[in-house]
């Protein structure tokens, strides 16, 4: 177990951790979440001791291995295999089947094991890295992004792989659909603190929110405590008869504590530019055939599909394959080897490729860059769309050749949302995004009146978005008229037996065997058990609500009759409503306790049932 104790980092004025605190425990695997640049990596490298932290403590058992996947490539063996192996603890090195199994999953072939490594593209020499920190056996794996250059079919290789994991597991990932499928617990990183639960990334993020909510709440209600309490000293102050009054209400403001109004904190949030369009098909695909070089073997080979206005097809299958070339083609800027893409008069196409950054000008500020997309557009609109992609202010004005990867991706999505389009071609376009950013990209799209075509390995959006599908499978290409989860049911890929949930619940043991009306009997009693528990906190936490609605009205009131009370020197009614104010002042205090009390216990009980369902 790894114990962080009262940790904080500093960089020049920026605060990453504000005296933080938590636990990994034995055989947790944890997803560690936060917005990009707020710590998650820079958390990683304290872990490893490649960083020191300004205060704290980070406690790690004797002879306690960390395997850290670093994106630093240093190969030293002449192949793939001898190189995988160098990391095989003593008891296992002879094993090498244990590294030819797990370089198998991750994408190699059995002749790419005697290549040497540096023949392989960046993206295999990053799976390279993975595979020897997987077999090297340590007692906490920490893997930053490690799905980045995985295709689909070795992610739910992984996945299976970390399911059956006997350590403990860190995980940075965007890709929500791989970190719910693996994770037991979710670590996020919010207004430089950290906030561990047991449970999901959605879990966590609902969690944010009510807190959040709770605090604003209470805020308000403070502040206008202080308002009314700073006009009642002000109405009284001049008044001798009522000085004692006055002094208890300067003191108790003065202990008051002032609930500090939250940061908004920077998101994306746009939309893309729809240019309508009056056809009900947008493009045609007629005998596709593509090949590089007068290559015999075509990568693509008369494929033919049409394409819808309101269509959303997701493209998926293995690296290589040629699922970019594809987009290429369909954008323009390839051309077939046999067959033609047929567009309509009014087709007008968004192109994005998150590896299409070198086509920016270094020389270029934010805004200008965007700007230069479409000519006589409004400076007004532009600082708009720079602002939604989180340029603000004087970060437009930064220099092209100064932003990081991440940065260069968003100008490049800015470009794009200038443009009317009325279908768009997306290729990986949520690589460099947080889940966050991710979830903004997923509502753009799927709030987009004309056609998407994406390329994209995450199982959550394929889910979420895909009405249609092109697959790449098993050397050959087709279209598929249906959803992912279709997909899987009829077609599926050659891993669907080992790509097990993340967790086998009790529930799921118990109805092993059992027929469909056997299964939906034991289903409706759960789902009974679950609504007579959570009911009643429901209720409560709205009766709750409303009363301190009822109570705030009525602390209002009485405090301007009050106030018109001491204006008209009326005795009688100033101490009466005096000691009614203090009562109701304690009566909102008790109320807005008991909602958060009530609150977590709702929250700690739901998720109890959803362990178990």
């Amino acid at each position: 177990m790894i114990s962080v104790q009262y940790l904080s980092k500093h960089y020049l004025e920026q605060v990453i951790f504000d005296n933080i605190s938590f636990n990994l425990n034995p055989r947790e695997r944890t997803v560690l979440v936060g917005r990009n640049g707020h710590g998650k990596t820079t958390l990683f490298r304290m872990l490893t001791g490649q960083e020191q932290c300004d205060e704290g403590i980070i406690a790690v058992p004797k002879n306690y291995r960390i395997g850290y996947l670093s994106q630093h490539i240093n190969f030293t063996k002449p192949t793939v295999l001898e190189e995988g192996c160098c990391t095989l603890p003593k008891d296992q090195e002879g094993d090498d089947w244990r590294v030819k199994s797990v370089l198998s999953g991750l994408g190699f072939t059995e002749d790419d094991f005697d290549r040497d490594p540096s023949e392989f593209s960046g993206g295999y020499q990053i799976r390279l890295n993975l595979a020897k920190v997987l077999v090297s056996d340590p007692n906490l794996l920490l893997l930053d992004e490690p799905t980045n250059f995985l295709d689909i079919v070795s992610i739910r290789w992984l996945t299976g792989f970390l399911n059956n994991w006997k350590n403990e597991v860190v995980i940075i990932s965007h890709d929500r659909g791989f970190t719910d499928s693996v994770a037991t617990h979710t670590l996020g990183i919010h207004r430089h603190k950290i906030v561990k639960i047991k449970g999901t990334t959605q879990e966590y993020y609902d969690r944010i929110l009510k807190s959040e909510e709770i605090h604003e709440k209470q805020r308000l209600n403070e502040d206008k405590k202080r308002k009314q309490a700073e006009s009642f000293i002000n109405s009284f102050r001049a008044k001798a008869g009522h000085a004692s009054l006055v002094q208890s209400r300067v003191k108790s403001l003065e202990k008051q504590e002032v609930l500090k109004k939250l940061e908004k904190i920077s998101t994306l949030s746009f939309s893309f530019n729809f240019a309508p369009f009056p056809a009900k098909s947008i493009m045609e695909a007629q005998d596709l055939t593509f090949s590089y070089n007068g290559n015999d073997s075509p990568l693509i080979d008369h494929l033919n599909f049409n394409i819808e206005s309101n269509d959303k097809i997701c493209i998926i299958g293995k690296n290589g394959k040629g699922k970019t070339t594809l987009l290429k083609l369909l954008a323009g800027i390839l051309s077939p080897s046999e067959g033609k893409v047929r567009n309509h008069p009014q087709t007008k196409i968004g192109y994005y490729e998150q590896a299409n950054t070198a086509t920016l000008n270094d020389q270029l500020t934010v805004e200008e860059e965007i700007a230069s997309t479409v000519s006589s557009i409004e400076r007004g609109r532009v600082r708009s769309i720079c602002g939604a992609m989180m340029f603000s202010g004087d970060s437009a004005l930064k220099k092209i050749k100064v932003l990081s990867g991440g940065e260069k991706c968003r100008t490049l999505l800015g470009k794009l949302l200038v443009m009317p389009t009325n279908i768009l071609l997306l290729d990986e376009p949520t690589h460099h995004l947080d889940m966050q950013s991710c979830e903004a990209m997923m509502d753009a799209i799927d709030n987009f009146s004309g056609a998407v075509l994406m390329v994209t390995h995450n199982e959550h959006i394929l889910h979420r978005a895909a009405n249609k599908l092109i697959v790449f499978h098993h050397d050959r290409i087709f279209f598929f008229h249906g959803t992912y989860s279709q997909f899987l049911e009829q077609i599926g890929w050659d891993d669907q037996e080992s790509v097990k949930p993340n967790k086998k619940s009790s529930k799921q043991e118990d109805t092993k065997g059992l027929n469909k009306k056997e299964k939906r009997k034991i289903r409706a009693e759960f789902n009974a058990k679950r609504s007579k528990v959570l009911a009643p906190f429901e209720k409560k936490i709205k009766n709750i609500e409303k009363e301190i609605e009822k109570a705030e009205l009525q602390f209002h009131r009485d405090t301007e009759t009050l106030i018109k009370a001491s204006h008209a020197q009326d005795g009688v009614t100033i101490s009466k409503l005096s000691t009614s104010i203090k009562q109701s002042q304690n009566h909102i205090d008790t109320l807005y306790e008991e909602l958060e009390n009530t609150n977590e216990e709702y929250e700690l009980k739901k998720s109890q049932f959803e362990e178990d369902g």
